[in-house]
């Protein structure tokens, strides 16, 4: 009796012991960890913000580079030009030429093509000189004068051989001065479409740079493809011939004509076997 009580003494003492202990070990963090990127299946990455890419600036020294104001001040000649050659234009009378109908036609039909000519050149001239830095306009621009110049080559030989030689060769001094004008605008067009062609270069440079860096972050994080087995493929549809063969069986004229077959079947009488 005293052994059995002594035991139980023992076990509860040791009981306390360790509940003892247990409670002075410190409690463990419960706070789940990070999972690493990639481990979360289906997890999406962060997409990366790339700011868009200023323009490129053109150095002053290159090739075609012109100030605003040196710009303007060429459409400016440009207009100059232009209202020179309107001028020696009032001055053709074709209506007093000794020349054949068909001449005075053409020259005439040539001088309203040359008007337009010139109508066009002053629209996007004046649209030009007001934004110096278009592109657009820059070579609208460049494409009237190319427009109008053989034109007015064209007016200076006959008003040359009809009129008089002196106002030929006016047109022709007139004609110079707006070829030399296109020859000058021809560089900044040159410039102005040299600074979009670099930059869609870096761009494209940019954009091969950027799949690399995104194909070399998704490397691992994604599963490989799974085959698909050989299936044979079963056609239950119907075919094109179907619905109207269907249609034809359900047509009144079809029925009547196949009770009529059934009816001359029916009351057509059997044949006797012949004799031998």
């Amino acid at each position: 009796m005293r052994s059995r009580t002594s035991f139980l003494g023992s076990a509860l003492l040791l009981g306390l012991c360790v509940s003892s202990g247990g409670a002075q070990q410190p409690v463990k963090d419960q706070t789940p960890s990070k999972p690493a990127a990639g481990a979360q299946a289906g997890s999406v990455p962060v997409t990366e913000t790339i700011p868009q890419p200023p323009p490129i600036p053109q150095p002053r020294n290159a090739p075609g580079f012109m100030e605003p104001a040196e710009v303007q001040a060429l459409a400016h000649k440009i207009w100059m030009a232009e209202f020179r050659i309107n001028d020696l234009l009032t001055q053709v009378h074709p209506e007093k030429w000794k020349a054949s109908n068909i001449a005075r036609n053409t020259f005439i039909q040539t001088l309203d093509n040359l008007h337009r000519a010139l109508d066009g050149l002053e629209e996007w001239r004046a649209q030009f000189e007001r934004r110096p830095d278009s592109l657009y306009f820059g070579f609208q621009t460049y494409a009237a004068m190319s427009a109008a110049l053989p034109r007015l080559s064209g007016i200076s030989r006959t008003a040359g051989q009809f009129e008089n030689s002196s106002l030929g060769a006016q047109y022709d001094q007139a004609g110079n001065q707006l070829f030399d004008l296109e020859q000058a605008l021809q560089p900044y067009i040159a410039y102005l479409l040299r600074n979009p062609d670099q930059a869609l270069t870096v761009a494209q440079t940019n954009l091969a740079g950027c799949q690399k860096q995104l194909g070399n972050a998704l490397r691992g994080q994604t599963e490989p493809a799974t085959p698909l087995k050989n299936t044979f493929v079963e056609f239950h549809g119907r075919q094109p011939g179907d619905a109207r063969r269907e249609h034809r069986a359900s047509s009144p004229s079809t029925r009547k004509k196949s009770q009529s077959q059934t009816e001359k079947k029916t009351d057509s009488p059997t044949r006797k076997p012949a004799s031998p």
